[in-house]
């Protein structure tokens, strides 16, 4: 079983771009060896596409929520797509004490420790908030998680592969 967490923007300042993170991902997960499980947070963006590329791929999701109640967080536009994608998934709620920010971050840890690799939908910038991509990227990199960053304004892909302690990858 191989799983691939993710983490990235919820939106791109240019729609098109979401078809090449769509269109990276199917290419990068292709050679993937099955069974292939997507770990998200199922957030409109980058994990709603991880999702949908998983499913169309043939794995199975697992989705990893910040908090009970998280519909409260998605338009009346977005929630449909959400259920549509949580009604499909094996789903972990965390209960963290604390603000929105604290359980979206401790989201993001646990989608890092579940995952053999993980996703980065990402600009490359600084996080706008606690808990945000460049957290967890930076979270990856410690904790020595493969890592293929996508990024979706230079339309670039950069791996960060570890190689173990015995010097094979």
């Amino acid at each position: 079983m191989t799983r691939v967490g993710i983490t990235g923007h919820r939106q791109l300042d240019d729609p098109a771009a979401w078809l090449w993170v769509a269109d990276a991902m199917k290419a990068e997960l292709a050679g993937v060896k099955p069974p292939l499980v997507g770990i998200t947070s199922l957030a409109v963006g980058a994990d709603q596409v991880l999702a949908r590329v998983v499913l169309e791929l043939g794995g199975e999701i697992y989705a990893v929520l910040p908090f009970a109640g998280i519909e409260r967080s998605f338009s009346a536009e977005e929630l449909q797509a959400y259920r549509d994608l949580v009604n499909r998934a094996t789903v972990e709620i965390l209960d963290v004490p604390g603000t929105d920010s604290d359980a979206y971050l401790a989201a993001g840890q646990r989608v890092v420790a579940l995952s053999d690799l993980l996703l980065a939908v990402w600009d490359g910038m600084e996080a706008k908030g606690r808990g945000g991509t460049a957290d967890i990227v930076a979270l990856a990199v410690r904790h020595r998680v493969p890592l293929i960053h996508m990024n979706p304004i230079s339309r670039t892909i950069e791996r960060i592969i570890y190689q173990d302690d015995s010097g094979s990858s």
